[in-house]
């Protein structure tokens, strides 16, 4: 029986692999009775008709399941762009690591087949936002699954900030800044910062100073539901940058304060069902196997 019928195609590196593996997706989804919708990002693409192109905006009611062809940004991407739709994602990894993107090129006709037919694992992965506010007015919003930093752009200098947890002070520290990152993200930036791995589904926030300029500072694990208040010092010289996942970069000034919190949507992220953390953190990280088993 089959368990999904519409599909929406996404991707946005502009590369021959993903223009390969889209086509490649595209012809089998067809050749399995399927609806291929292309998100307008992703028709730019490619170099032949298509049948049918949507903006993102006009994907909820219109797709069951989007397909993101790319690598781990791409994926986050689509995820900051669909949360309030609650369309489930897939991903087929052609970028580097792919924590995000479960399937490989040369896996496509494998391992979407039984996600096709109902067979399959999925997550429910929360996001944060956050807010900057200064002199009382709210400036800038922003989203992400993976993380939320602090960080002082291209100056190589420290800056100085306070961090509140749900109203309570817990300390005043001069670093590089903060990494604020979802279970999701604890195995990126936080994890290269010395932060925990946090298992995906965990309702948790981790905290992780970037170069704390003392010997003990370090990471702390919050509750998900964890209101995070950072107030810049209006001692510093810098103005700090807010970033989420990478992207959508916003100055800040001495005294503004930035609030962290959970999103109000979650993403649903799709798997083939023997997909485990475990096993990702193996492949990806190194992490060694039990004696004559592989990765």
């Amino acid at each position: 029986m089959a368990h999904f019928q519409r599909i929406g195609l996404l991707g946005n590196l502009n590369v021959p692999e993903v223009k390969e593996s889209l086509h490649k997706l595209e012809t089998f989804l067809i050749s399995q009775g399927r609806d291929v919708i292309y998100e307008e990002q992703a028709a730019k693409l490619v170099d032949w008709s298509l049948v049918k192109v949507l903006p993102i905006e006009q994907f909820p009611g219109s797709i069951d399941l989007g397909i993101v062809v790319g690598g781990d940004g791409s994926m986050l991407s689509a995820c900051r762009k669909m949360a309030v739709s609650g369309i489930p994602l897939l991903g087929i990894n052609r970028g580097r690591l792919g924590f995000l993107t479960d399937i490989s090129p040369d896996e496509i006709e494998a391992r979407v087949m039984p996600v096709l037919q109902g067979d399959y694992k999925q997550t429910r992965r929360f996001m944060l936002e956050t807010t900057v506010t200064r002199d009382g007015e709210q400036i800038c919003t922003g989203t992400a699954l993976n993380d939320i930093v602090l960080h002082p752009g291209m100056s190589v200098r420290m800056m100085t900030f306070e961090l509140y947890v749900d109203g309570e002070f817990v300390y005043s520290q001069r670093s590089d800044g903060l990494i604020v990152a979802t279970p999701t993200g604890s195995t990126a930036y936080a994890l290269s910062a010395g932060g925990p791995l946090l298992f995906p589904e965990l309702d948790a926030i981790v905290v992780v100073p970037l170069n704390p300029h003392t010997l003990n500072s370090r990471p702390i694990a919050l509750h998900g539901d964890a209101q995070i208040e950072l107030r810049v010092s209006a001692r510093n010289e810098l103005q700090p940058l807010i970033t989420c996942d990478g992207h959508n970069d916003f100055v800040t000034q001495p005294g503004d304060t930035i609030t962290i919190q959970k999103h109000a949507h979650h993403i649903q992220l799709i798997h083939p069902a023997d997909n485990n953390f475990y096993g990702v953190c193996r492949s990806k990280l190194g992490w060694g196997s039990r004696l004559g088993v592989k990765p």
